[in-house]
């Protein structure tokens, strides 16, 4: 490992670490254990934190690590790249790239309209189309879990949430494409000048959209921040509201699709703790709190310090880009007993940080919750025979912080019916989840 500088009090340099490594981006964990506390990455120009502790503590100190640089390019863009964005970015900070005052005032709105009652109305909306969307898989051969269940999934639940018509779910994706890779990635400049074309008609249908329902609200989530701008304009404006509904419809299915991808495939792999989910799906909510633990969606996250700072035994300055390893905390051993072991029925697997801490924890945690959940009672309720396609190799997107498989192949096991999985037919037979039967 090449890492320099360990003096107490100067950061050590690391010059080989390289997120976009496909030796990384097929398994970071392995280096994730060797590397230090923190660290400087020359290639990123970034200092890095790596254990628990230290990123538990940026979190809960927002005013040191500010959020601001959370959804910046990590590289510079292209002058054509800028020029074909337009003028309405770089967007104004709203949720995850503000800092209080503002994210203050932004997030008691979105937490009002979206509400425990609106997520409770959404689940029978989840199920029905979980049990579509499993219905349409065949039963005899193997299937893409990503391509037919877990990327649709979320997208069409988060679209619903925000109230975007359902006509426009394909034409709203083919937009969203590799937006990932502008901010998180190191795409070409060709693929910049792609990808910005598309966020540029992405930010133009959500600001009409916006318009229309300040004009004409409905029951979504994009009404109710609509009634309060009409109440008080200068409380919560409409380009405010239009860059929340722009980052919510992306960020809201992306990393509920891996963490979908991740669950079936990490429980597949520990056929004694699937097995045990289809004998017993009151362990499936702490099942998926593990996954997030073990395989988290969301592998890093950024922050800037605004003065200097030690943490994890070093110095950094003021104006500093910190990469968060998230996939570090999950794993750190000074947290979680044995963390390298795949256990569903550890005890504090909820005390991950895959969902952040303090005044930016994930709003729609929740959601994704409820959506993995609901996933996994269904598959395991009428497929417990389910495998994964032996010898298949995982391809992750490159970029810093989402992971999940890009396709997830399945089989039923040898010797299994050829019909269809018809899990939708099969539903009524499925166990409520305990909450929902008291």
């Amino acid at each position: 490992m090449a890492t320099t500088g360990t003096a107490t009090g100067a950061c050590p340099v690391h010059a080989g670490f390289d997120p976009f490594a496909p030796r990384y981006l097929a398994d970071p964990y392995p280096e994730l254990a060797r590397l230090p506390a923190a660290f400087h990455a020359t290639e990123l120009g970034m200092w890095v934190l790596t254990r628990y502790a230290d990123i538990d503590a940026v979190f809960r100190d927002p005013h040191t690590f500010s959020a601001a640089i959370t959804q910046d390019p990590i590289f510079p863009l292209t002058e054509a790249a800028r020029t074909e964005l337009g003028p309405n970015f770089p967007l104004p900070k709203t949720m995850s790239n503000a800092n209080p005052p503002v994210h203050t005032r932004i997030r008691r709105f979105n937490l009002q309209a979206f509400s425990a009652r609106r997520t409770a109305v959404l689940e029978p909306m989840v199920r029905a189309a979980a049990e579509q969307l499993i219905d349409q898989l065949p039963g005899g051969e193997p299937f893409d879990l990503v391509a037919g269940l877990s990327y649709p999934l979320p997208a069409v639940m988060i679209f619903t949430l925000i109230g975007f018509p359902a006509e426009d779910t394909e034409l709203l994706k083919s937009w969203c494409g590799n937006r990932m890779a502008f901010s998180w990635g190191h795409p070409t400049p060709a693929e910049q000048l792609d990808i910005a074309g598309n966020m540029r008609r992405y930010w133009d249908y959500c600001a009409q959209f916006v318009q229309t329902r300040i004009g004409e609200p409905r029951d979504d989530f994009t009404s109710d921040l609509a009634r309060i701008h009409r109440e008080d304009p200068e409380q919560l404006s409409e380009l405010e509201i239009t860059s929340v509904v722009y980052g919510l419809s992306f960020a809201g299915h992306e990393t509920t699709t891996n963490l979908t991808s991740n669950a079936v495939r990490r429980l597949l792999e520990n056929r004694e703790q699937w097995d045990a989910l289809c004998g017993d799906p009151s362990l499936i909510p702490n099942a998926v709190e593990e996954v997030l633990r073990f395989d988290t969606s969301v592998i890093s996250w950024r922050r800037v310090t605004t003065k200097p700072v030690h943490i994890g035994g070093v110095d950094i300055p003021a104006g500093a880009k910190v990469l968060l390893l998230l996939g570090g905390t999950g794993r750190d051993a000074a947290r979680f007993a044995d963390p390298e072991r795949f256990d569903m029925r550890r005890e504090d697997a909820g005390r991950h940080l895959a969902f952040g801490k303090g005044v930016h924890f994930c709003l729609g945690a929740p959601l994704a919750r409820m959506e993995a959940r609901i996933v996994l009672e269904l598959l395991t309720a009428a497929a417990p025979d389910l495998e994964l396609v032996p010898d298949q190799c995982f391809d992750f997107p490159a970029n810093v912080s989402f992971r999940g498989p890009q396709q997830l192949w399945l089989r039923r096991a040898p010797g299994s019916v050829d019909d269809p999985l018809r899990i939708g037919t099969q539903s009524k037979a499925v166990r409520p989840h305990p909450e929902e039967s008291r």
